[in-house]
């Protein structure tokens, strides 16, 4: 399968993202791509630096807006898209919400972020309820998509999850960068340690990895810090941790990636780690911490 990536600087003009987005979707089904993958809360800035009621203004019902707008492109181009949206719920009730679009431009289902982060310049809480749909993979017709979130993909449990659902491949739209104030050396440790492990997924699971990040500055509204510099570094890799294609830190990158989707099955004969999971063994994952 050819799968696109779609790693870009956004700006606060919604609809300039849009229309940026757009040219490179174009871009991506020109070069074969059959999915279509695009970062976190790709519509706007990431708002969540600061703690603004006025920010939910930017939430969006689904169906609405951009899932008719990215539908529109999906049944034009015959490729299927993840996007990744605040998503209006009700008053009062938000989500971030990832949703797949069909080839027809119908949506194929949605995921909301279940692990919601609330860090500086990472005020997610503030904005976003935690998921409430599970981990379930999105049947499309180019596979089963274990679809995630961002902060989703540090805990291996949510990959194990898809994986166990029957999930082909691991997809997680990202917005993550630098703190100004670490060491360049400490950055990069974060950095690889963020690529690191979300390649464990892929090999503890015998599945590919789709990871989209932001690239670039974005200014810190409040003035209190020097804002987020994104790291981009988007990647695509194999069942077994095998790096396929990685983008730059600080450039966009539009990228199609060829993903040999029957590999996972051969992989998975030689690692049979599902086989051999003492489940009998694992309730004590369900509580917070054994001491």
């Amino acid at each position: 399968m050819k799968v696109g990536i779609i790693q870009i600087q956004c700006s606060a003009d919604v609809e300039q993202n849009r229309t940026k987005l757009a040219e490179r979707i174009r871009q991506t089904a020109e070069k074969g791509a059959e999915l279509i993958v695009m970062q976190e809360l790709h519509n706007s800035l990431y708002f969540c630096q600061i703690e603004s009621v006025d920010n939910f203004d930017l939430a969006e019902p689904i169906p609405g807006p951009s899932t008719d707008f990215f539908g529109q492109l999906a049944r034009e181009l015959g490729v299927v898209i993840v996007t990744s949206l605040f998503e209006r719920r009700a008053a009062g009730l938000y989500h971030n919400t990832a949703v797949v679009l069909e080839r027809d431009g119908s949506i194929a289902g949605k995921y909301r972020k279940m692990h919601i982060p609330d860090d500086p310049a990472y005020y997610e809480k503030f904005y976003f309820t935690p998921g409430d749909l599970g981990f379930e993979p999105i049947e499309t017709s180019v596979g089963r998509l274990g679809v995630q979130v961002c902060w989703d993909q540090w805990y291996p449990e949510g990959a194990r999850l898809m994986a166990l659902a029957g999930a082909d491949i691991l997809i997680y739209p990202t917005a993550i960068g630098y703190e100004s104030s670490d060491t360049p050396e400490e950055q990069e440790r974060q950095r690889r340690a963020w690529q690191l492990v979300q390649r464990g997924h892929a090999v503890a699971n015998g599945l590919p990895v789709v990871t989209v990040n932001r690239t670039g500055l974005e200014a810190d509204p409040s003035g209190q810090t020097n804002g987020i510099q994104f790291w981009g570094t988007s990647f695509v890799c194999g069942p077994q941790g095998e790096v396929l294609h990685a983008s730059p830190a600080h450039e966009e990158d539009v990228a199609v990636v060829e993903v040999d989707m029957q590999r996972s099955e051969q992989v998975r004969r030689w690692w049979p780690f599902l086989r051999d999971r003492r489940i009998e063994c694992f309730s004590d994952l369900t509580k917070r911490y054994r001491m």
